[in-house]
């Protein structure tokens, strides 16, 4: 039998900075260990989708697509904890999207409601970067129950297929844009709430600072300039160092 094919072939920089799949927290996650966490730490409960009505929504949208591989396109955490097998990583850009800093987290993951965290959603804008992971129609059920589970728990993200840019090629690719429906993606945040809550959100998934410097960490492995990202960074940890107000 052939040995399989390394996934970081493209990018043996990344080989330490992904977390190893079957090692991530977000593929134990689940309602029933969400209301655990909501019960114990005193935070929102039943804002999560069922599972009957999650799994319905994944087995419709995804009809059709099971005969061949799956690229999912991650723009923040799944940078470094994609939380799904995958054989083959590669850097890539989303035209007509932008990675933007709007998702308010108050439900204990990374933020709550005294304080909140800071999430970033795909949100139309000049072009997004970040990495395509290609899952393999032999895992494909089991690992897009993962990511639904993950990306669609509640209300937050849309699932949507976009054309993602390679170095030498174009594919289609899943990926979770912001839903200006729910609660959570609040667009209106100024940058004095933004660096707020990226310097003092924390919840069981970590904190929005680490968030945040592993967005930074990525981008500076794969030799992406995010002005964005850095200056977000810089003025969250001179907030952090001096305690002076944020930025208006």
């Amino acid at each position: 039998m052939a040995p399989a094919a390394d996934p970081f072939s493209h990018h043996p920089e990344l080989r330490d900075r992904i977390t190893d799949p079957l090692m991530s927290p977000s593929r134990s996650l689940t309602t029933a260990k969400l209301a655990t966490l909501a019960k114990t730490r005193g935070l929102p409960a039943n804002w999560w989708y069922t599972d009957r009505v999650r799994e319905a929504e994944r087995s419709e949208f995804l009809a059709g697509q099971r005969d061949a591989d799956l690229w999912v396109f991650g723009y923040g955490s799944l940078m470094w904890d994609p939380g799904v097998r995958f054989e083959e990583v590669r850097r890539a850009h989303v035209p007509g999207y932008a990675r933007r800093f709007i998702l308010k987290d108050i439900y204990g993951g990374r933020g709550t409601v005294e304080a909140p965290g800071l999430m970033v959603a795909l949100d139309k804008g000049g072009g997004c970067n970040g990495l395509a992971f290609r899952i393999s129609r032999d895992n494909l059920e089991e690992e897009t129950e993962v990511l639904w589970r993950r990306e669609r728990i509640g209300p937050a993200y849309l699932p949507v297929f976009v054309e993602a840019v390679t170095a030498d090629t174009r594919l289609t690719a899943l990926t979770f844009v912001a839903d200006h429906e729910a609660a959570l993606i609040d667009a209106s945040l100024s940058r004095a709430q933004q660096v707020e809550y990226c310097a003092t959100g924390t919840g069981f998934m970590g904190s929005s600072l680490d968030y945040l410097r592993n967005i930074s960490r990525q981008f500076a492995a794969l030799g992406i300039q995010d002005d964005e990202v850095l200056q977000l960074l810089s003025e969250t940890e001179d907030y952090r160092n001096s305690k002076r107000p944020p930025p208006a």
